[in-house]
């Protein structure tokens, strides 16, 4: 799907939006600092051609101080907290900034993503140059600097358990499943070249950047999907209209974890959004 040609003196314009509930207060303002960071950047690389707004999407009810925006609109980044709704959904609460969003590109980032400076730039100069994209993932490191491969091919149950539930010597015992499914060596091929990418089935949530208008197309996020495999679904359902690719050159430390480390509760929505997941595209058990 390609992308209309901008006249000249057109602005590009590009929203961002980040959903919270009840977030490590620490980590937002990290998230949120890298992203001040990374507009700037930006803005040195396209000058008045650009145009940003953020919003901050608050499923917690007013736990969010507003300090953050004082920084964002002392540089004129429009900015804009969406609050008073309750816990709705990681995909509900997206989908509410999207409502009032009416740009060309759109970024979906989580609250414990800390981006580099040029991420955005990187994402937007890959998008002048590929045209049939629509969606981009970048390259992510945890917070000890070690690759985390989410990038996935369709999953299949037994993947999912041992990546979610195993940890040590059960889960090398699968080892060669998780190279597969996290598409490993494709992964580590396009690592070792900065201009290069892949076109993986699915990406993570924690960063996805669309074409806005291939976005609107697929109605934003499943609301069905209260947390978990709302970013599965979005995938697939991107994928069937335009191309996605992992850019390595997009570069972002996320510090969130697996719904096994957050306790059964976690364990649970996790368990009925996978079943709502294959359900709706086909199960697979190995």
């Amino acid at each position: 799907m390609h992308q209309p040609n901008k006249l000249a003196g057109d602005q590009t314009q590009l929203s961002v939006s980040v959903v919270t509930f009840k977030p490590d207060i620490v980590l937002l303002q990290r998230t949120l600092a890298s992203l001040h960071r990374a507009i700037i950047y930006l803005r040195a690389q396209r000058g008045r051609a650009l145009s940003v707004s953020v919003v901050l999407v608050d499923n917690g009810n007013g736990c969010i101080s507003d300090a953050w925006e004082s920084a964002f609109k002392r540089d004129a980044i429009e900015c804009k907290v969406i609050t008073g709704h309750g816990n709705v959904g990681y995909g509900r609460g997206h989908n509410l900034a999207l409502e009032c969003s009416t740009s060309d590109y759109h970024l979906i980032l989580n609250p414990d993503v800390e981006m580099s400076e040029n991420a955005l730039a990187q994402a937007l100069d890959f998008f002048d140059q590929h045209h049939d994209i629509a969606l981009i993932a970048p390259h992510v490191l945890d917070e000890y600097g070690v690759t985390q491969y989410l990038c996935r091919c369709f999953p299949n149950l037994l993947d999912l358990f041992v990546r979610g539930f195993l940890r040590g010597k059960a889960q090398d015992l699968f080892a060669s499943r998780l190279v597969r499914y996290e598409l490993r060596d494709l992964v580590d091929t396009a690592d070792q070249n900065l201009n290069a990418f892949i076109s993986p089935q699915i990406i993570s949530g924690c960063y996805m950047l669309f074409r806005m208008n291939v976005l609107k197309k697929l109605g934003g996020f499943d609301q069905r999907y209260f947390l978990y495999f709302e970013d599965y679904d979005l995938s697939l359902r991107a994928s069937a209209i335009a191309g996605i690719a992992y850019v390595p050159a997009v570069r972002v430390i996320h510090f969130g974890g697996g719904a096994s480390k957050k306790g059964w509760r976690h364990i649970c929505m996790f368990t009925v959004s996978a079943c709502r997941f294959f359900n709706r595209f086909g199960w697979r058990l190995i």
